[in-house]
């Protein structure tokens, strides 16, 4: 368990040190901000979809650790991914941070993004984590502001 919790540690920290796909794609064509008031993190996220795939996807803001890895391997686990596809892995990583600690998580087909299990643990850093994920869901979709009040 200690090895699991370092390796969550390690890349949390690489990730929000050197976030990935940080800013906003030249033809980003869906947009969506969110926020997250308890914390302080506020983000946009920035798509180029192109025949329902999201061929292209960066984010902007400031927010703690969590927010911005997530945010990073976000974008990295859904970039070159259809618009369905994205949905399934925000499914899947929602139902990775959201359940009970007590039990063993569902990885599936998760990949780096196992690594946010540990945030289940932690019911007030849930919000950090996801929304990035909700923040896409609304550009992919709407194109709203998500909070997470």
């Amino acid at each position: 368990m200690s090895e699991l919790r370092e390796l969550y540690q390690s890349v949390i920290m690489d990730h929000n040190k050197q976030p990935r796909n940080f800013g906003s794609p030249a033809n980003a064509n869906h947009h969506a901000k969110g926020n997250n008031p308890l914390c302080g993190d506020q983000l946009s996220v920035h798509v180029f979809l192109e025949d329902g795939v999201v061929k292209d996807v960066g984010f902007e803001g400031q927010g703690c650790a969590i927010s911005k890895a997530s945010a990073s391997l976000m974008t990295e686990a859904v970039k070159g991914r259809t618009q369905e596809e994205a949905e399934k892995i925000f499914e899947a990583f929602h139902e990775l941070v959201t359940s009970d600690p007590r039990e063993e998580p569902v990885i599936g087909d998760l990949g780096k993004l196992a690594v946010f299990g540990g945030v289940r643990e932690f019911p007030m850093r849930v919000k950090c984590a996801t929304l990035c994920w909700h923040t896409l869901r609304s550009a992919l979709v709407d194109g709203g502001v998500v909070s997470t009040e």
